[in-house]
């Protein structure tokens, strides 16, 4: 198998996790240059997008997302990414812009 074949099988099977990786690095990208509310924004969406990839997608689709039951995995992203919103929508700026 040549590397090109290798990089072609990893990202066609795991297309959903690195989704969600984007957004991860887009928002500590946000939080590291001090857009702590942007960047906790950015975050909670990249989690509540796997949140709704996990429920659409079927078990061999959804690759590295599934972890436990199809409903488990959904009522634990979906809360975690609405925590996420709360906190960054009640979060003070910190005199960001």
């Amino acid at each position: 198998m040549t590397p090109r074949d290798f990089a072609r099988k990893v990202f066609a099977g795991q297309w959903p996790i690195l989704t969600v990786g984007l957004f991860l690095l887009a928002g500590l990208g946000l939080v590291v240059a001090g857009y702590w509310r942007r960047g906790a924004l950015v975050l909670a969406i990249g989690v509540g997008v796997a949140a709704a990839m996990r429920l659409a997608l079927s078990d061999d689709r959804a690759g590295l997302l599934v972890v436990r039951s199809r409903a488990i995995d959904f009522a634990t992203t979906a809360t975690v990414s609405a925590a996420m919103l709360y906190i960054a929508w009640t979060i003070d700026p910190l005199g960001t812009s």
